[in-house]
């Protein structure tokens, strides 16, 4: 049992600190010919007509009316009095398989006294006058070959593009995109707008990195 405790101890606990070390990142392009911003006011859309509508839909639009109105904008009452159009769509694929490696960790059967006698293994006597720094004398084991494992990750987007009202003219198309060991859309989709609207509107054709911390892991 101390054998199998320990075997995955050691990786579960370098996984665990790699989890909490690693942000949200985000690969973020945008385009836009967007006027400084002096109050025009917007409604948003869901850009795949099956969202429209949808409780899930209206919550994440709420972020990002919350951004907007934060950059200057202001929220329409309904689509006919608004200056801007805001489009969004959002989701997240069904992931593909990865391979990596983790260290291993094995143990040859035998008997160790560990005040003096010698050891008994699979290869004959062991005995402690013998220094192998890779050795574990008290025959729980030692590192062995890296151990290769397989994990899936999934590919998460957002979509956001602004058009005139009046004419339908694009002024502003971005794209935010992430790869995550997660598919939940509730934490995914708010980092993405997070990420959406840093800076924003950035600079047109340029695309960046930006990386957000997850405020439950401070």
């Amino acid at each position: 049992m101390a054998q199998n405790w320990l075997k995955w101890l050691i990786p579960a606990l370098m996984l665990a600190l790699t989890a909490c070390a690693t942000p949200f990142r985000s690969e973020v392009a945008r385009f836009h010919q967007l006027p400084a911003p002096e109050g025009q006011s917007f409604v948003i859309q869901a850009a795949d007509p099956d969202k429209a509508g949808g409780l899930e839909f209206a919550q994440y639009a709420g972020l990002v009316r919350q951004q907007l109105i934060a950059q200057g904008y202001q929220a329409a009452a309904d689509a006919a009095s608004a200056s801007l159009v805001v489009e969004m769509d959002y989701g997240v694929n069904e992931g593909r398989e990865k391979f990596a490696t983790r260290p291993g960790f094995s143990r040859w059967p035998g008997y160790y006294d560990p005040f003096w006698g010698p050891w008994y293994g699979r290869y004959g006597w062991y005995y402690p006058g013998y220094y192998d720094p890779f050795w574990d004398p008290w025959g729980y084991g030692y590192w062995d070959e890296p151990e290769v494992y397989s994990y899936t990750v999934y590919t998460s987007f957002l979509d956001m593009r602004i058009k005139r009202a009046a004419t339908g003219e694009s002024v502003f198309e971005g794209h935010a995109e992430a790869q995550t060991r997660s598919r939940d859309l509730t934490t995914l989709v708010p980092n993405l707008v997070k990420a959406m609207f840093d800076n924003f509107p950035g600079r047109s054709g340029e695309k960046v990195i930006v990386k957000i911390k997850d405020e439950k892991k401070r």
